[in-house]
């Protein structure tokens, strides 16, 4: 089953440049407003949930129309736009305003001048070409790049930057060409970083759903943000579901989360000047009066999976010492071993709240050693614990599991 996968997976990214490319602030409104704490599941659709992460990124360079269309070609359910808006208040998949490292917008010499340095971003400073500086004409000039360097960067440079518009459409052309429904999954990308900007996303982002007919919850568009007042004010401009994140900076050897800027908190916050916000940290969403202040203004919560599942260091080979236990030269996942669930599943469903996680991934360096190598052991174990949704960059890899899973 998975060699005549593989040959298909082979043949969809190869078909990638041959394929035809897809053609490319509201106010607060009355009855607007989620009814919460009803969790179903994720109602009609498909469960678990199988979300291409910034489309099939695990294939094809991140965000463009080719990834998210193989993303679809390999069964996923939603495909995920992170959001960001242009000089000229346009929103484009990008996984960050930083475009340096995504686009090759480096090898623009007419754009050399728009490079900045200690551009602040939820208060950590960047060096880069951003979003902001640039047109939509402009960014139209610049093509994607693969992010990852162990990742084929055989079509770096082949892909146009698409609009929120043109992945709609997109969505919308492959259900109907499918006959099934696929998803959006937007995610407002430092919501405070663009109102400082003046170029607020949300408003944009529920114009731009409302044109497509999406504005209830049973439509198939999730919208996520890690910033907590962002998702507040959404909450109030459209019916459509609402997912808090829930972000940390790392995973300490003993498998506890740690807290550092940015990855502390929502940097909403931070900026608030509220003791009591400026107190918290994510790890606060993830408590039961967390859980409880989410469902007054969202559906469901996104938080990493370590969240879940925790990983500890620990002499895995017995030699005395921690660190590179399978012995290739690196220190990663695959030398970590796994921790016993946490209850933050049953707990989300008790607020009736579906519970989305991310990221999932094939390469054997990012699973933890209790997997054997195998993504698809990480799959079914989140499966098992009840999760309603994977972001994945392989979907093809979520999808199979979830066909063992049904023991199909």
């Amino acid at each position: 089953m998975r060699t005549a996968r593989a040959r298909l997976i082979r043949a969809l990214v190869g078909l990638a440049l041959l394929a035809v490319a897809v053609a490319p602030g509201a106010l607060a409104r009355p009855g607007h407003g989620h009814g919460h704490g009803k969790h179903k599941a994720n109602g009609g659709e498909q469960s678990p949930l199988v979300i291409g992460h910034r489309g099939a990124s695990g294939y094809l360079p991140e965000h463009t129309l080719r990834s998210y269309r193989l993303a679809i070609r390999l069964g996923a359910d939603y495909v995920e736009p992170d959001l960001v808006a242009t000089k000229d208040g346009h929103l484009i998949a990008r996984h960050e305003p930083n475009i340096t490292n995504t686009t090759d917008v480096a090898d623009h010499p007419e754009f050399a001048d728009r490079f900045k340095e200690d551009v602040l971003v939820d208060g950590n400073p960047e060096d880069g070409w951003f979003a902001s500086d640039f047109t939509l004409k402009e960014i139209r000039t610049l093509r994607a790049v693969q992010t990852f360097p162990e990742r084929s960067h055989k079509f770096d440079g082949k892909f146009k930057i698409p609009t929120f518009e043109e992945v709609i459409k997109l969505v919308q052309h492959q259900s109907r060409a499918r006959h099934r429904t696929i998803g959006i999954y937007p995610e407002t990308k430092h919501p405070t970083y663009h109102e400082q900007l003046g170029l607020p996303l949300e408003g944009r982002l529920v114009a731009a759903l409302d044109k497509a007919g999406w504005d209830s919850a049973q439509d198939p568009v999730f919208i996520q943000s890690f910033e907590q007042s962002n998702l507040q004010q959404l909450n109030q401009m459209t019916d459509v579901r609402l997912v808090q994140l829930v972000d940390a900076f790392d995973v300490l050897p003993d498998g506890t989360l740690a807290y550092e800027p940015p990855f502390d908190r929502p940097y909403d916050w931070t900026v608030s000047g509220d003791p009591v916000l400026e107190a918290r940290t994510f790890a606060f969403f993830a408590t039961d009066a967390g859980l409880a202040e989410i469902s007054t203004y969202a559906d469901g919560i996104g938080p990493w999976k370590r969240y879940i599942v925790s990983t500890e260091a620990v002499d895995l080979n017995g030699d005395g010492t921690v660190g590179d236990e399978n012995g290739d030269g690196a220190i990663n996942e695959a030398d970590r071993r796994l921790l016993p669930p946490t209850d933050l599943i049953d707990r989300a469903h008790e607020h009736g709240l579906v519970i989305h996680t991310w990221t999932f991934r094939n390469e054997q360096s990012r699973l933890a050693s209790d997997y054997g190598g195998d993504p698809i052991n990480e799959y079914l174990q989140f499966y098992e614990l009840g999760i309603d949704g994977v972001f994945s960059d392989f979907p093809d890899t979520a999808v199979e599991a979830r066909e063992v899973f049904a023991g199909g």
